[in-house]
């Protein structure tokens, strides 16, 4: 009788109604350890400080290799992450043959009425957001995502802009007029959707004035009012419990983690996986609300710059990154506009006034005489005898000064940058809730939409 009644009661246990999945693009296990021992390293002590997701319960390690290669790309990794199958490189929500499409766990729950929410801090239509919704046979093909989109049906989509919402072709209509032709209501900034939501069915909320790239500004660079991966969170949670009995699925991706990472930016990194964290507290405080009926899944695509926490010393410094305010880009935009402020070149005595501003370089962040001749002869190169060749990467654009001001930075927090692409590593995987018992070990990327689909009865 006992065995009999064991056996009903686990039957009887219900999976979770509310399913948050969180991927920190290019979040590796470094980048994680990293943000915890800058925290604890600001505060004058050796050891770590645990962010919010790094205290839930069950973690694991996953294995992110693609159909092709054992460095994935996003979309790859999307894909997996998405519908539980490996593809190509480049290949989105499609399999290595390029025509069979992989059912994303967004497009299961959308079928069985639940409702599905997809948020990223860069363009909605890029590699892992657009997995959970478009099958492409290249990640590039923006603008048809973009259209995948709107056919979708699902309820809510939160991001900087479209990428590409038009073609050079006059009769097409542009994504814009699509999302409403299809019953969407495109929303700027997060005070228009609280204006405008109670009065819709489907909604799309983007940022006030997107950057030209089509992202959130990084949260290093934030300014009042533009819009924060934490906000997209809080509209989404406001948006899905219109209707709380129909449950939902939340994918919601710090994009712009792995862009840092690409442009080796040490101290826009840092504010990435803060802001990264932001947005995960949101989830956590509605958990403790629905502790029995909501499960928050952390993981991650691939690790990006393969991020050392050495420089070949036996220590780091990492505080020194508290010192960055400003994103390799954007500050070396600010140069740029300072320039023509002035109408001339920047003399060194200003480039070093800046430097120590936006760096804290001399003045809060101690410089070798070797490092400070670096500097003073790229800014001849740079200023001095004209601008030479932009350092250019996968998504960052500088000038040589700014280039090198972010490796003595790097130099100075006392870690290091394997390369500007992906890596092959371990990514984490963090879980709390209602079957998150399920993630942990060692897993590959494939299992984590299965595991969430089984549970939740997808």
């Amino acid at each position: 009788m006992a065995m009999m009644l064991l056996v009903f009661t686990a039957s009887a246990k219900k999976g979770p109604k509310y399913v948050f999945y969180f991927i920190g693009d290019g979040m590796g296990t470094n980048q994680v350890m990293g943000i915890q021992y800058y925290l604890q390293d600001i505060e004058g002590q050796y050891g770590y400080k645990p962010l919010c997701f790094t205290q839930f319960p069950y973690t694991g390690l996953v294995v992110t290799y693609s159909a092709n290669s054992d460095v994935t790309d996003s979309s790859a990794a999307g894909t997996a992450l998405a519908g539980g199958k490996k593809t190509n490189n480049n290949y989105l929500g499609v399999l290595p043959d390029k025509e069979t499409r992989v059912e994303s766990i967004a497009e299961m729950a959308h079928k069985k009425g639940i409702r599905v929410a997809i948020g990223t801090s860069v363009c909605i239509d890029h590699a892992t957001p657009g997995c959970f919704y478009g099958h492409r046979p290249h990640r590039n093909q923006y603008h048809e995502i973009g259209t995948q989109l709107s056919e979708s049906g699902f309820d809510f989509f939160g991001g900087a802009d479209f990428h590409s919402p038009y073609t050079k072709d006059e009769s097409d209509e542009g994504n814009y007029v699509q999302a409403e032709k299809a019953g969407y209501t495109i929303v700027h900034g997060y005070d228009e959707y609280k204006q405008k939501a109670a009065s819709t069915d489907k909604i799309i909320l983007f940022d006030k004035e997107p950057n030209s790239d089509h992202y959130l500004s990084y949260a290093i660079d934030h300014k009042e009012g533009e819009l924060k991966l934490s906000e997209i969170t809080e509209a989404a949670i406001d948006f899905m419990m219109k209707d709380p009995k129909k449950g939902f699925f939340m994918m919601m991706e710090g994009g712009r983690i792995d862009q840092a990472c690409h442009a080796n930016d040490p101290g826009a990194y840092i504010k990435e996986m803060l802001d990264f964290d932001e947005a995960i507290k949101v989830a956590y405080n509605f958990y403790l609300k629905h502790k029995k009926e909501t499960l928050i899944v952390i993981t991650a695509d691939h690790e990006t710059g393969g991020l050392g926490l050495t420089a070949g010393d036996y220590r780091t410094n990492l505080k020194v990154l508290q010192y960055q305010n400003m994103s390799k880009g954007a500050f070396s935009a600010h140069l740029e506009e300072k320039g023509r402020e002035i109408g001339d070149i920047l003399t060194w005595d200003e480039v070093q006034d800046e430097l120590k501003e936006h760096f804290g370089f001399w003045d809060k962040v101690d410089l070798t005489d070797k490092q400070t001749d670096r500097l003073r002869s790229v800014y001849v190169e740079t200023f001095g005898m004209g601008p030479g060749a932009l350092e250019e990467g996968e998504y960052f654009k500088v000038d040589n000064l700014t280039d090198e001001a972010a490796r003595i930075m790097t130099e100075a927090a006392q870690i290091s940058w394997a390369a500007g692409c992906h890596s092959g590593s371990y990514v984490p995987v963090f879980a709390i809730g209602a079957g998150a018992e399920q993630f942990t070990g060692q897993m590959d990327n494939t299992e984590i939409p299965m595991k969430i689909k089984k549970l939740a009865g997808y």
